[in-house]
């Protein structure tokens, strides 16, 4: 009769292993996808209220820390201390300014398109 152990030679059964074994790949992928997603989601969020709360207590450190000065050097010399304080700020926002650069460069999704890369890779060796 019929042995278990050959592989069944009928016409669809290849192209239905194939197409389970595709539609599993795709599955798996779309699942990593939705991982990456939330996580890209929580990360933004983070980052969002990280970003709201330093510039509220940075706003109002900076100005208490401003009146302060300013009212300590008023009788020898207001413009320097301005200026000095003028200076500072702007040293700080370029700083800032170069950290965000760095945050907006990483690759988002980068396990989902390493996994694609390599299911291509894979496909087209056969």
């Amino acid at each position: 009769m019929d042995d278990p152990s050959r592989p069944s030679l009928a016409p669809g059964g290849a192209s239905a292993r194939f197409a389970r074994r595709l539609l599993s790949i795709g599955e798996n992928r779309f699942h990593l996808l939705m991982v990456e997603v939330q996580e890209e989601r929580d990360r933004l969020v983070g980052m969002v209220f990280l970003a709201i709360a330093t510039a509220a207590l940075g706003l109002l450190g900076g100005i208490a820390w401003s009146a302060a000065l300013v009212i300590f050097f008023w009788e020898t010399s207001p413009i320097r201390a301005l200026l000095i304080l003028g200076a500072v700020y702007a040293a700080a926002a370029i700083v800032l300014c170069r950290r965000l650069a760095f945050r907006r460069q990483q690759q988002a999704f980068t396990a989902t398109l390493d996994q694609l890369r390599k299911d291509r890779a894979c496909l087209t060796k056969n």
